[in-house]
């Protein structure tokens, strides 16, 4: 991967950068999703946020070696705290990062979200805490992707501001996506599934105990949860 040919997943999440955003990407590592948007004029302005020195190096390099000094500044920041309200960011991109940690990122300095109208957000793991922070943050999901590449499968969740009341079954698997159901979706929940069919008939062999019993409970219920939407899902094919 360079800053001309992007991975699958930082595709996706350029695909959802808005024409002439002011984009500030925080976890930028090498700046490559910044600076290959503003080679194609895609951006105004971009600011890569790192909050290791390494990273940061590497991103100050990328943009020197493409010429983007003045177009894409890199900064080396903990998190939100990369962003200047004279930036006047409009669009903040976090990706490669576990959902809780993105999360915790918006949560922790909420007062430099001012002024930003989207935010493109992709979660290695447990998305739901992205869609659980929007929904108590003022912030809907406006629209959502999950995709493969090298056998992990990745989301990618779109916000913007507005509120948004999401149950369950929608936090845990997406308002969009369980609707959607693309071939990635079904294929990550039905891996899940049977993890979890794998793991409940394991514990049928185990000393019996409330504890066991209450995990097997707690299991069973997320695997009736996920058996729901796909089936669901079936259902919505054939009609």
């Amino acid at each position: 991967m360079n800053v001309n040919k992007l991975s699958k997943r930082l595709q996706t999440v350029a695909s959802y950068i808005g024409q002439d955003a002011v984009l500030a990407d925080i976890g930028s590592d090498h700046a490559y999703l910044p600076a290959h948007l503003a080679l194609r004029g895609r951006i105004r302005r971009g600011i890569a946020g790192e909050v290791a020195k390494g990273p940061y190096d590497s991103a100050v390099t990328t943009i020197r070696e493409t010429g983007l000094d003045g177009k894409v500044e890199a900064r080396l920041a903990d998190g939100l705290e990369a962003i200047r309200e004279e930036d006047g960011v409009d669009t903040i991109s976090i990706a490669g990062m576990g959902g809780p940690l993105i999360a915790s990122i918006l949560e922790k300095r909420k007062n430099r979200l001012k002024g930003v109208r989207r935010l493109v957000l992709q979660p290695n793991i447990h998305a739901v805490a992205i869609r659980s922070w929007a929904m108590t943050n003022g912030w809907h999901i406006t629209e959502e992707d999950i995709f493969e590449e090298d056998g992990k499968i990745y989301e990618v969740l779109v916000l913007e501001r507005g509120t948004s009341v999401y149950d369950d079954s929608e936090l845990r698997f997406g308002p969009i996506l369980s609707k959607r159901q693309p071939p990635a979706f079904r294929k990550k929940w039905a891996h899940e599934a049977a993890s979890l069919q794998k793991i409940l008939e394991q514990m049928k062999v185990a000393t019996p105990s409330a504890e066991r019993e209450a995990k097997e409970r707690e299991l069973k219920r997320s695997l009736d949860q996920i058996m729901e939407v796909l089936a669901n899902g079936e259902k919505s094919d054939r009609q």
